[in-house]
């Protein structure tokens, strides 16, 4: 596994290193899944994906709700798929709940979506907001309290549709088994100041790239702004716009801001104490240490 912050360089370190080893990349990004959601997400360009095979990247449509328990289910999935190719996973992304999922063997509860329920819980949440409605959640289950940020509304509210339709915890239905897999996981890193300009480059070239016309596209083609996947950063900044309610450079500063709050909560998933985790530092290059690393610990299940 290769990961680390938003911007800090994950997609060309893992190209490089299928590159080296015989491998495949599975994105671990829950925002790739979606077609049409190209600049916004920063996904892997064409060309990149012709140099070296990608998994789990445009396989649905945006409208499409991704659960963790179905997430989980297509990373194996392609897992045994490279595996039997005789090639190398390389997964890839920056999705914290995601890869604690895998690494740790959660066994997500696979409760299907109650639409009606939802919609009431997610009524109540914009009539008390997002806070609050965590707090009451956290009253029933405060293990997921201290999980879920309070800010995640649509995780909360799922927590809540789980516990409504169940009885129990849904930290109680989360429970942890062996994983499947044993995984190595390469961190990537590089000091704070550094990543935020990168992460400002990023987003100035979203906008020269043409984000704008992207989230218009999608709304054209009948994507509504209350779809999760729509409420990823950067689109919902640009509805906003869209809908006369922000500037354009509002947009793009909210849009600077609220990545460097993820950033921060991504620190909260990836620790530089982690014993899990091997750190390398970005500059200089550290694919020839990572590629060392990798190959050493492969040697080990020869």
């Amino acid at each position: 596994m290769i990961i680390g912050p938003t911007a800090v360089g994950k997609t060309d370190l893992s190209l490089t290193l299928a590159e080296r080893s015989n491998g495949e990349i599975i994105s671990i990004d829950s925002r790739l899944l979606y077609r049409g959601m190209d600049i916004g997400t920063a996904k892997p360009s064409k060309e990149e994906r012709i140099r070296v095979r990608h998994h789990l990247i445009d396989i649905a449509d945006p409208s499409d709700t991704w659960s963790l328990a179905r997430f989980n289910q297509a990373v194996l999935e392609c897992i045994d798929i490279v595996l039997t190719d005789s090639k190398l996973p390389i997964l890839a992304g920056g999705t914290g709940q995601y890869i604690r999922s895998l690494v740790e063997g959660w066994q997500v509860p696979g409760i299907k979506p109650n639409v009606v329920l939802r919609q009431i819980i997610e009524n109540w949440g914009i009539h008390i907001g997002a806070v609050e409605l965590h707090r009451k959640m956290s009253i029933l289950d405060p293990e997921s309290g201290r999980m879920i940020q309070p800010q995640n509304m649509r995780r909360t509210v799922r927590a809540l549709e789980v516990i409504f339709t169940t009885g129990k915890c849904f930290s109680e239905l989360r429970k942890k088994t062996l994983p499947k897999y044993d995984y190595k996981l390469i961190g990537l890193m590089r000091p704070r100041e550094e990543l935020y300009a990168l992460i400002d480059t990023r987003i100035d070239k979203m906008f020269e790239n043409g984000l704008v016309r992207e989230v218009e596209g999608l709304l054209k083609n009948g994507c509504s702004e209350d779809l999760p996947s729509m409420s990823a950063i950067g689109y919902s900044e640009i509805i906003k716009f869209l809908n006369g309610e922000s500037t354009l450079e509002e947009g793009k500063k909210l849009m600077k801001r609220k990545t460097r709050q993820f950033v921060r909560r991504q620190a909260n998933w990836f620790k530089t104490d982690d014993a899990l985790i091997e750190w390398f530092n970005m500059t200089p290059d550290p694919i020839e240490p990572i590629s060392v690393s990798v190959n050493s610990w492969l040697g080990e299940w020869d």
